[in-house]
């Protein structure tokens, strides 16, 4: 007797229609051979290849990988490259990039529940890069990175050498590095952008080093490549400083600028100011203001609120946008959201504002938004701590995601039916 899971079975004849504008029709004839030409898993036959095509690829990538162990025939189909990057393309499912306090050595890829897909292991003292994308980059702040594809177990080690019109320069001798990974959509291109921070805290007279690097198929051949130096300076002293979204890497303004700003230098530099870098051009943007010292006066007598901001100041991306978090702990304990709407208009909005006292700890300083689920949940990682909240607009409260404390994590895209 054939086997039964979901209505469907490895060994019957499909006696309804479908309707062909259901399917595309010319879908069977693009399989490969070898799915082609899977036997019959009974005596009775199976459904027709176009018909079981469409209905296995309506179901989430959970419920494939069990039914993958009903029948050869199943698994092949669903191990296909064309049926995975339609399934990919048709769900949009996402997945946690982890690495765990008491494991720095590996990066997990897991589902909401916790549940670990898989386990990749990574040079010691790296950190895996917030990215969301179907490749993992992982990188210490002395100069060394590595692109990893959890598909086919390729690692692409990044050169250490600089751009060739860089060799000399005082910045390598002692370097400390800040990576940024991002998709170029137009070329499907991935690139890495490379900072070289200036020497010292105080060094303000020597520019910060601007590369990038096209990872391909094998970096034998690869090269860095030199860019135009920024005026100011971008932050490059935290882990995850640059955030990537539609293929443009964001940076917070350095906050050297605090200082000099308190000294009575760098008037009309304020924390706010965002760099940004365009991936697909290789070229820095026009820089912008954020929306927090728009509505701040700064009081000479009273310089704490003031410089408190600079620490309080992140980016993140959600939803496609570029997000502004100001995480308020000096006066109070809310989080605003300030979406970047409209970059040649300046446009920010300030979507969210959320109470955390009662569900994030005092001593947190690292409030990370990650995702914004379909019911309009947040994904919230709390750095410090190592812990992820999802909180509900709607009832404006914190729920506790079961899981060993994170030190770092990103999100992963990539179809979970390869790996």
């Amino acid at each position: 007797m054939a086997k039964q899971i979901f209505g469907i079975s490895c060994g019957w004849h499909f006696n309804h229609s479908i309707p062909s504008s259901d399917m595309d029709t010319g879908r069977s004839s693009q399989l490969t051979e070898r799915v082609r030409r899977m036997p019959a898993s009974s005596n009775s036959g199976i459904l027709p290849l176009e018909v079981l095509f469409d209905v296995l690829v309506r179901l989430p990538a959970k419920e494939l990988c069990r039914l993958r162990i009903v029948c050869r025939p199943w698994r092949s189909l669903t191990s296909d490259p064309l049926f995975m990057k339609t399934h990919v393309a048709r769900h949009r499912e996402t997945f946690f990039l982890a690495s765990f306090k008491d494991d720095e050595t590996h990066i997990h890829i897991m589902d909401f529940a916790g549940n670990v897909i898989k386990q990749i292991g990574i040079p010691a003292g790296h950190k895996v890069l917030c990215t969301r994308l179907d490749l993992v980059c992982v990188a210490t702040n002395k100069n060394s990175c590595h692109v990893l594809n959890p598909v086919t177990g390729d690692v692409y080690n990044l050169p250490k050498s600089p751009a060739e019109e860089h060799t000399y320069h005082v910045n390598l001798r002692k370097p400390f590095t800040s990576f940024a990974f991002g998709h170029v959509a137009s070329t499907g291109e991935y690139k890495v952008l490379r900072m070289f921070n200036r020497p010292g805290f105080t060094d303000l007279g020597i520019p910060q080093l601007c590369e990038v690097i096209t990872v391909k198929g094998g970096t034998g051949q690869a090269r860095w490549r030199g860019k135009q130096s920024r005026e100011f300076f971008v932050e490059c002293q935290k882990a995850n400083s640059g955030v990537v979204v539609n293929g443009v890497v964001y940076f917070l303004i350095d906050s050297v600028y605090d200082s000099m700003i308190i000294g009575g230098d760098g008037a009309g530099i304020h924390p706010d100011f965002i760099c940004s870098f365009d991936l697909e051009v290789e070229e820095w943007r026009e820089d912008i203001q954020g929306p927090i010292s728009r509505n701040f006066v700064y009081d000479m007598d009273f310089p704490d609120e003031y410089i408190a901001i600079w620490d309080q100041l992140s980016l993140a991306e959600l939803k496609g946008y570029l997000v502004l978090v100001y995480h308020q702990s000096y006066r109070s304990s809310t989080i605003d959201l300030w979406y970047l709407i409209d970059y040649e208009t300046r446009t920010w909005i300030k979507q969210y504002s959320i109470q955390i006292e009662s569900f994030v700890p005092v001593r947190e300083c690292k409030v990370k938004p990650l995702l914004v689920l379909d019911d309009g949940r947040i994904v919230v990682w709390l750095g410090s701590t190592g812990l992820l909240r999802i909180y509900d607009p709607r009832t404006s409260t914190f729920a506790e995601v079961e899981m060993r404390r994170l030190s770092e994590v990103g999100l992963y895209t990539g179809s979970v039916l390869s790996l």
